[in-house]
């Protein structure tokens, strides 16, 4: 498959990624990312408009060629624990069915700017892998650590690793009156259902963004954004 936004090649490049970059419009921020494909020792080819197009559509001029859109990790749930040590205020995102790539892709870059450690998704039934995860992400699919594992036994075992687990629910708690210290992790339902049975099942506590508009709730990209703010922001002012 092949990257074509300019953020998403240039972080995976960064990270280490890709085997081939394609130029077909060699523009100022497409010379910037050409550089980078070169000090990366990454395969650079000069191709044709039209060939461009059919293999990478709506390019900008310019595709990297990669393996995988970057997101999944290769790690193991027990080695992205181990990789925690004993740090008290860990933070984890988990995803219950994320299924719009769109949504997928806009939570993995609000994990990167909070500093979530790792993300948790099912092993079936999540967004579809690919370029537009990685657009939507502005590249910081390449940067986070996604494991993939069966989620009722993955919150058991953040449970035994000392995590508090919080559900992201409407009809939860306002999450301005919870205090989120020490081991957190934040489940987010997919899109219109919410979160699946034995996932909230599983939860310890409910927690929501308070509503003061018409509509009753936020789309579940932007309700990550602000419950990984509002950790951050307490953790803060905790010291």
């Amino acid at each position: 498959m092949y990257l074509t936004g300019f953020h998403a090649i240039e972080e995976r490049l960064k990270a280490g990624g890709g085997t081939e970059f394609l130029v077909a419009k060699a523009g100022p921020r497409a010379r910037e990312i050409l550089s980078l494909a070169v000090e990366r020792k990454v395969k650079t080819t000069r191709v044709g408009t039209f060939d461009l197009d059919r293999l990478a559509p709506n390019n900008r001029g310019v595709a990297l060629k990669v393996e995988d859109a970057g997101d999944v990790s290769p790690l193991t749930l027990e080695t992205a624990l181990a990789a925690l040590g004993d740090r008290e205020n860990a933070l984890v995102a988990i995803m219950d069915e994320i299924t719009d790539p769109h949504n997928y892709g806009a939570i993995i870059r609000s994990c990167d700017q909070f500093g979530v450690d790792f993300v948790i998704t099912r092993d079936r039934r999540i967004a579809k892998r690919g370029e537009t995860v990685a657009l939507t992400s502005a590249g910081a699919s390449a940067w986070v650590t996604v494991v993939e594992a069966p989620l009722q036994r993955a919150m058991e075992r953040l449970k035994d690793a000392g995590f508090w687990i919080f559900g992201a629910d409407m009809a939860g708690d306002s999450v301005f009156e919870k205090k989120l210290s020490g081991r957190i992790a934040l489940v987010f339902g997919g899109e219109g259902s919410g979160l699946s049975r034995l996932v909230r099942k599983n939860c310890d506590r409910f927690v929501a963004v308070p509503s003061f508009g018409k509509i009753a709730s936020l789309n579940v990209s932007v309700a990550a954004g602000v419950l990984f703010y509002e950790v951050r922001r307490q953790r803060r002012e905790q010291g």
